[in-house]
Formats: C-alpha cells, structure tokens, sequence
C-alpha cells in the first residue's frame, strides 16, 4: 500500500510492513553464511581472480594436476624450512616466500590441503611483477614461466628436481636440409616445449601437426647454400621430430596478426581433436610408445585477442575425472568425460555463425580451445604427493585463520539475529502506539526519519526538525506534506532514544506563515480577474494628456513579474533557514541571482534612462489609461511614474544631439583620412621590401596593427572609435632597438608590419600623433647592380633581443598542448590539394567595401573578421615589450582544410608512433603502412617527439599508405586498442 504523503495522519506504507508479522532471521544480517565460503569434501580449491588474472589461474591449476612437477618441487629445498628447522614457523608473523619456487611450493600445498573453497594467489602475481588489471597473451605467459622455472631449478643439486622441466615438457626436433643436387643432407637439432601450430585451413589436430612437419622447397632467391657443392642448390627443408616429452603441450595457434590492422586476432574456427593421440606416424623413430592421452584443454572465451575469459578443463589423474577450472568455481565432469558444449556456446564469432561439425565417440570439437595437453599413456599408478612439514605447517596456520574467521562470522550473525528480533518487537509494539488519537497530544516527526527507523540496513542518526522550520522558528506550513503526525508517547521515546529536535508538537504550526498564505492566495485569485481587465483597457485608445506611460517590456509581462512579486515572501520565508536542505551557501546564490534577475525585470524600469528621468525613445513604451495605470500601481506601488505629458529626458536629448554631431564628424573624418591615404587603405598601393620600388630610397615602417584599426574605422566610422596615434614602440625593445631584420621583414614578420610611401608618411604625421619613426633607408652606388643595394634602419636593429626573441618563438612551438595538424593522405604520389590557403589579409576592392557597408552589425565577413582575430592575437602589444614576445609569436596562418585532409590534436611531448595510431583510426591504415613526411622530410623515428620533429601548431603532414585498408572502422567493435601492446615488459618473467 502507498503512503499519502500530503496527509499528516497517514502512516501506512513507510516501511512497516517488513516488521509486521513472522521474519525470516536471515533478514535480521547482511553477512554470507562464512560455510559457503569452505571446501567441499573431494572437491579442488579455486583461485581468486585479482581483476584480468584468469589466464594465470588456467596454467596455476593445470601444472598443480602434474603430480610429478608438483612432487618435484615439494622437494625443492626452502629458505624457511632450512632456517627454521626443528622451530617451526614463527606465530607472530606472516610466512612471506621469498623465491618464484617458493611461492609455488606455498600455493600447491593450499591447492592440496587449504580448508577454502578458493585462495588468493596475489603473492605469487605480485613476486612476478604482473599487472592484475591488464590481459596478457597466456600462451607467451606459458612459455616465460617455463623457461624462468626452468633456469630457476638449473641451480638445484637434486636431479629430480634440476631436470624435472626437461623430463616432463621438453622434446626434439631437427630442422633437416637436402640438397637436391648432391643429396647432402645437414640437420641442425633443436629442443621444445610446445608445438606452435597453425590452424588457418584446417578442422583435425592431425591435420595442422602434419602441415607443422611437411616438406618446404627451397628454390630462387630463397636456394640453400650446400657446403658439398660449394654453391646456392634447389633443396628441402623440414622438421622430424625426434624424442616427445612425457606431457606434450600443443599450442593451437588462435590469435595471429592481421597486416590490415597491425594488431592479434582471434581465429574463431573449428579444430577436432580425439582423446587418444598417436605421435608415431609423425615420429623419424618408430620403435617407440607414442600414444598420448588427453589431460588438459584451455579455453578462451570471447571473440577477441584482447579481451575474454581463459578457463581449463583438467583431468584428475589419480580418479580420471575431469573438471572445469573457472577461477573460483569448480565444476565437476558428469561420467568421467570432457563436456565442451557449454563453453562452445558462450561465444558468438559472428552473425553467420559456423555449424558445429559432429563428433564421434572420443572426439571433440573446439572453437575456443588455445592448447591441448597430452599425457603419455601408461599402465603406472599415479602417484601419491604428500605436502612437506614445513608447507603443512603454514598450510594448517591458515586453515586456523580461515575457522576463526568462519567462527567470528557466525557469531556476528548471531549477534545480528538477536539485535534483530528485539528491534522486531520494539518496532511492532512502537508501530501500534503509533498514531495519535484524538484530543491527544501529539508531535510532527519527519517521514525521511521514520523511514530510516524502520530501515535497518540506515540506523537512525539524530532527529533534525531544522530543515521544516520557517523563518519564526516555527513549523513551515509547506513542509506539512513531509511531515507525520505521531503520539507524544512515542515521540518522548524517540527523543529519549535518539536525541535531536527542536521537538514540534501542537502549537508548533506557525500562524503567520498560515495567515500570509491564505493571503497570497486571494492575490492570486484577484491577479487573475485583474489581468482580463487590463488586457480590455489596454484596447481603449487614450485621449488627451490623462494616460500614464508605461514600458512595453513591462505590459507584456507584468503578470509574470506580479506572481513573482507576490511569491517573493515565501522564498524568502523557504531560504531564511540556513540549513534548508543542508546546504545553505548554495540557496544564498541562487537566491541572490534570482534577486538580480528580478532587479533587471522591474516593472516600468524599462523606459527609465540612466538619468532616471523618461527615456527618449518612444518606441520602447506606450500610453495607457488612467484606469489600467491604477490596477497596475495596485501590484507595483514603486513603479516609475509618468503622465502621458510628461517631458522626455533633457539631458538625454543633449546626449542625443552630440551623438548625431559625433557620428557626422566621424564619417567626415574617415572620409577625409581615406582620400588622403588611399595607398593605406589599399594594399596593392603599398610598397614592398620584396620588389623595392626605384623611385625612392627610403620607406618608413608602422605596425599592421594600427593599419588594420585604422581601416576598421575608416569602413565603420559610426560603429568604430577613430584612430589617434601610430604606436611604433611596440616594434621596438626596450633599448630602443628594432626587433626585425630586413630579410625577416621581406618574409616571416611582414605581417606585423605596413610600409608607406614618404609622402603618405608626411601626411600621416599631420593626422595622427607618432611616438617613433621608423624607417628603411636604401644606399645604392650610381649605375650598380640593385641586388648589391645596402639596407639600414633607423633606429638600427637591437641583436641581443632579436635573438631572445627568435628562441622563445622556437622555444613556444616546441612546447604545445592540444593544437592543431592536419594529415594529407597523398594518391599516387600527387599531392591533390589547393595551395595553402593565402594569408588572411583585408581585402581592399571595392566591391567588398560595399558589402562590408551593406552587413548589418555582427555579420562581418568570415576572412576579414579571422584577419581582425589574428592581428589582436598576433599584435605587438602596445603597453610593453615582454606582452609582444608572448604574442607576437603567433603568425597569421590558419590552414584552410580541403578534400583527403583530416585535422588532429597532438602535443609536442607526442611520439610520432602515437600520432600514427592517431592516424590509423582516422585513416584506417595501419602504423606500418604509413610513410610520412613533412616539408619533404620523412619522418621515421617511432620514439622521437613531434616538438622534435619539427612539428608545429597548423602543419601538413603527408601522409603516403602502402596498403589502404577499408573497413578498419567495422574492428572497433572486437578490437578497442589505442596503443601497441607491451606484453610481460617489466614484469618478474623477463628478469632471467
């Protein structure tokens, strides 16, 4: 049943109906019953999975099932039984191995006789250095391990326990070349531990060992160098196998590389494989035993190389039983046999799924076995392994560990179940006395807090009555509907048991919040009837001088500012309680906006100009009548008033006046300046440092800066301020000196500076006031070659802070954060692309004058308006020297994209293996198929940095693939790698 949360009265539905009637005593705790946490009798002992470690735990439970590593290394001798013999392990702390063998040796003792129904091997992770949260590649895990336990046990004075990698996994074979001219035959033998075989294009293990063993020609380039002959010969070339190991591991060969995405991926095929496996047929020998029988087949469980599950099914081989490894969970096999159903239907490749083949009796069919494990058949009882004193020792300490624990978890909920039923009874006959009865007294309680009370999962923290007060102190009309009204006996129990307050009981209600309430409502009510009246008598034309005027803003929305204006006082009687919804500081700021918001919204205030008198604009308000200004003035008493014949500002009208005179004196001005330095105006009139122009020997130098404002006014004379003065000190250091060299004027920085004619110069002079003349003054022998001319400036160049400037102009390109390159895939080997796009400066025909004209306000052309952009961002600041190095910088250069190029954000500290990762998701070509190249260099340092490089923010980078791949994006959906794989890189398996 629900609660009526506006009705005080109503305590039905608060939660008590989980402590009314008979309950279960297992809801009384939150706490697992700790036996399900303990072993079951006959059953093997999981392993916790630390996060992406199962593939760890399939091969930690597959060797523990190889009695005889398993004995070998019980008998591998250990720090602590050396050190503590005839002691025993110290009480007061905790065993810690100190080597890979003694981890191992720890983990196979818990493994056999640990009282848990799993264990954590996070000791034996942590020794090797793994990454608990990172899936690593199990089959190179595999090979790691072995080969570091094998280099391990080489130290070992017991052969059983020196040689026991050997005896067990290790085999021959011989890579054997025949020359087909002499018939010489070399051979070159190899040891293995496991055979890698490939899987692509076949459906039997038989089949993919065959292929491993076939016969490969040697021919052309690839001719074998026969030492009988003394010269390259056609040959064969294959692999015998020569001695196969008691287990005979096979690794099948699921995750390979694809060239189109330069990363793994799965094989998700069909492979068969029988239970009974004979080697003989493959074997160069053939008098010896070669019959294997299965004992283990891992799993991988998913679609992709980097992502899934890794589970083992292993068969016990003291009963034959198999039985299914899945970290913590153990399942046995019914009837001794090996089930892969299960596991074969967990995992869907794709949408055409392939048809499971059928397999006959002692076959099986895998699309997510990785490796198969045979044993060598023989008639021998298995062995006994029994775990060493010392080990059995730290084994039964942590079985003594785990019934204390399973001891204190009992008595915990044991505990709880107690607490629990006299809570059951208190609430039961609290829940009874609950309500009030009538003419009794009674006291307000929150319904947040009942809940919590009859929540036992919350226990009930003290009352706090504080959120439901108004601004007397007392209780706030509104928050009836939160409230419960209880009887005062129980009311004095709960404060007695939980303290709190202030109490709220029959007279807590506050009057005057009731009183003010009702009489907002009748405002409203009125609010209404009124707005119908003034929306007819805002109909009526006024006549004479005896209407008001009045805001049109303010007509149109004067109902919503009244409703506000009434519900003023409950918002601020809501937010006077400091603790209101705990959080006080919050309401304050948004009551203050709220407050501001209003300010700006007053009614009428809109027609006031900034003198308070009428504004002058008369299309801002309207005249109303007398009748529908006193309704108005009855919901805004301090409404600006004003007649109907009420003369507008005068200061305003002054104001106005000047404003028009300013605006034409402007548009003379502008005028006037643009007939008089029309080469300025007009950069095809301009000189240029590049061709300098024969018929003077001197220009003089201002900064683009001040030419681009000038134009700005001279195109926009009412909306722009006019331009007083040239600043030229920003061109200089502070010793004075010009920043720029001749040779950078004619390239790099002509973009911070304007040349102009001598003339021009003159009457630039007069028009405006310059704190600095610069100029370049051209010496030239009669006669002589103009290429032999001599270049000076006045002032002269200052070299020392040229240079600063020049390195930290370098040092801030090679020090970028999140800018932007754009990558230009190029197609047989022609760049298709548009030349860069042309520096953005202000075109100066007259056509675009007009349309410049012509926009309204805010609509300014795209070019012209990135020009005015990039000369504040580029511009030599007027005030100081150091605010130019910083900014001047920055050169007028946006890129404009075009078709086959894709923009990127990189970073200086970015290697460039990186940015082509970057590249592969955005043109699907592969790392290794990209050739890059900037300003036709080629980029090939991987580890090298972009800031290196010579990458900098808006560059173009050709991008050249060998191989364009398709459907890159369509692996997004099986393969989320973002950078090349480490593998084991750092981790206890490589330190050997």
């Amino acid at each position: 049943r629900r609660n009526c949360r506006g009705n005080p009265n109503c305590l039905v539905g608060i939660g008590e109906h989980v402590w009314l009637g008979e309950i279960d005593e297992n809801s009384f705790h939150n706490i697992d019953d700790p036996n399900c946490e303990r072993r079951k009798k006959n059953a093997f002992v999981g392993l916790t999975n630390l996060g992406a470690t199962c593939y760890v735990n399939t091969f930690l439970q597959m060797w523990f099932l190889n009695l005889e590593l398993r004995q070998a290394l019980y008998l591998c001798p250990s720090t602590c039984n050396e050190n503590m013999a005839g002691e025993g392990v110290p009480q007061d702390k905790d065993y810690e191995p100190q080597t890979i063998c003694e981890h191992l040796q720890y983990l196979f003792a818990l493994l056999q006789n640990s009282k848990r129904r799993y264990i954590d091997p996070s000791g034996f992770v942590k020794a090797l250095g793994l990454d608990t949260g990172q899936q690593q590649d199990a089959q190179e895990f595999s090979k790691l391990f072995m080969s570091l336990l094998e280099d391990t046990l080489s130290k070992q004075k017991n052969p059983d326990v020196r040689n026991i990698v050997q005896k067990q996994f290790c085999g021959e074979y011989a890579y054997v070349t025949v020359c087909n001219q002499c018939g010489r035959e070399s051979k070159l033998v190899s040891k293995f531990y496991e055979l890698e075989l490939n899987i692509q294009g076949h459906k039997q293990l038989t089949d993919c060992i065959t292929e491993f063993l076939k016969e490969e020609k040697l021919e052309g380039d690839n001719r074998y160098f026969c030492e009988t002959c003394q010269s390259k010969q056609n040959a064969t070339r294959k692999i015998r196998l020569l001695s196969l190991p008691c287990t005979l591991n096979l690794q099948l060969m699921r995750f390979v590389f694809d060239r189109q995405t330069g990363h793994k991926k799965k094989l998700n095929t069909y492979i068969g494989f029988s239970e009974l496996l004979d080697m003989e047929p493959f074997m160069e020998q053939k008098n010896g035993v070669y019959v294997y029988e299965l004992s283990a087949v891992l799993i991988h469980r998913g679609v992709s190389a980097y992502s899934g599950h890794y589970i083992a099914h292993v068969k016990d081989p003291q009963t034959g039983e198999w039985y299914k490894f899945n970290d913590e969970d153990i399942e046995k096999m019914e009837g001794k046999k090996l089930q892969l159903g299960i596991e074969e239907d967990l995992a869907e490749p794709s949408k055409s799924q392939t048809r499971k083949p059928k397999c006959g009796k002692g076959t099986h069919c895998s699309r997510n076995a990785y490796m198969l494990v045979y044993r060598l058949q023989t008639r021998e009882k298995s062995l006994t392994v029994k775990v060493p004193a010392f080990l059995q020792e730290l084994v039964e300490r942590d079985n003594c560990k785990f019934e204390e624990w399973c001891n204190e978890m009992a008595e915990m909920r044991k505990q709880s179940v107690a607490r629990g039923k006299i809570k059951h009874e208190e609430v039961k006959e609290l829940y009874k006395r609950l309500p009030a009865e009538a003419g009794s007294p009674y006291d307000f309680i929150s319904l947040e807090w009942l809940q919590k009370w009859l929540d036992e999962s919350t226990p009930p923290k003290p009352i706090d009555n504080t959120a439901c007060l108004c601004s007397h102190g007392k209780l706030h009309p509104d928050k009836i509907s939160i409230m419960k009204r209880i009887s005062e006996y129980v009311a004095d129990f709960f404060y007695r048991r939980y303290g709190g307050g202030p109490r709220l009981n029959v007279k807590a209600l506050c009057k005057d919040c009731v009183v003010e309430r009702c009489r907002i409502l009748r405002l409203k009510n009125q609010l209404n009837e009124d707005y119908k009246t003034v929306t007819n008598l805002l109909k009526i034309t006024v006549k004479g001088n005896d209407g008001f005027w009045v805001g049109k803003a303010s007509l149109r929305s004067w109902r919503q500012l009244a409703l506000e204006q009434l519900n003023e006082q409950d918002e601020d009687a809501e937010h006077s309680n400091g603790k209101m919804n705990g959080n006080a500081q919050n309401k304050d700021e948004s009551n203050e906006e709220k407050r501001e918001e209003e300010e700006e919204l007053n009614f009428n205030e809109d027609i006031v100009c900034p003198h308070g008198d009428l504004c002058i604009s008369e299309n801002e308000r309207r005249v109303v009548s007398k009748e529908a200004w006193e309704k108005l003035k009855q919901y805004f008493p301090k409404a600006p008033e004003f007649p109907s014949n009420k003369e507008r500002c005068s200061q305003c009208k002054i104001l106005e006046r000047e404003g028009e005179e300013n605006e034409a004196l402007h548009k003379m001005m502008a005028s006037e300046q643009k007939t008089s330095l029309q080469n300025l105006f007009h950069d095809k009139c301009r000189p240029c440092l590049g061709s300098w122009p024969q018929e003077t020997d001197e220009l003089y130098i201002v900064s683009q800066f001040f030419v681009e404002e000038w134009r700005k006014f001279v195109r926009r004379p009412t909306r722009c301020s006019p331009v007083s003065s040239v600043g030229n000190s920003a061109l200089l250091c502070p010793h004075g000196g010009l920043m720029f060299t001749y040779a950078s004027m004619t390239k790099e920085d002509s973009k911070l500076i304007a040349l102009i004619w001598p003339s021009e110069w003159e009457r630039i002079q007069k028009l405006f006031v310059v704190d600095h003349v610069i100029k370049i003054i051209r010496a030239q022998a009669a006669g002589a070659d103009p290429e032999s001319a001599l270049y000076t400036s006045e002032p002269q160049l200052c070299p020392e802070c040229r240079e600063g400037l020049l390195c930290q102009q370098q040092r801030d390109l090679r020090e970028y954060t999140q800018a932007t390159i754009y990558i230009h895939k190029v197609v047989d080997n022609k760049k298709v692309m548009k030349d860069a796009a042309p520096e953005l400066n202000v075109s100066s025909s007259e056509a675009e004058e007009e349309r410049e004209e012509n926009k309204p306000e805010g609509e300014q052309d795209p070019d012209f308006n990135q020009a005015n952009g990039g000369a504040k961002r580029q511009k030599i600041s007027q005030q100081s020297y150091i605010a130019y190095q910083k900014q001047g910088i920055r050169r007028s250069t946006r890129h404009r994209k075009v078709r086959g190029e894709k923009a990127l954000l990189v970073s200086a500290n970015q290697t460039l293996k990186e940015l082509k990762i970057q590249i592969m998701h955005a043109f699907s070509v592969a790392p290794f198929d990209q050739n890059l190249s900037i300003d036709g260099k080629i980029l090939s340092d991987d580890t090298a940095t972009l800031g290196s490089l010579g990458v900098i923010p808006e560059s173009v980078i050709l991008l050249k693939a060998d191989e364009p791949i398709a459907d890159y994006a369509a692996m997004d959906d099986v393969m989320q790698v973002c950078m090349p794989e480490e593998g084991f890189k750092g981790t206890g398996l490589l330190g050997h």
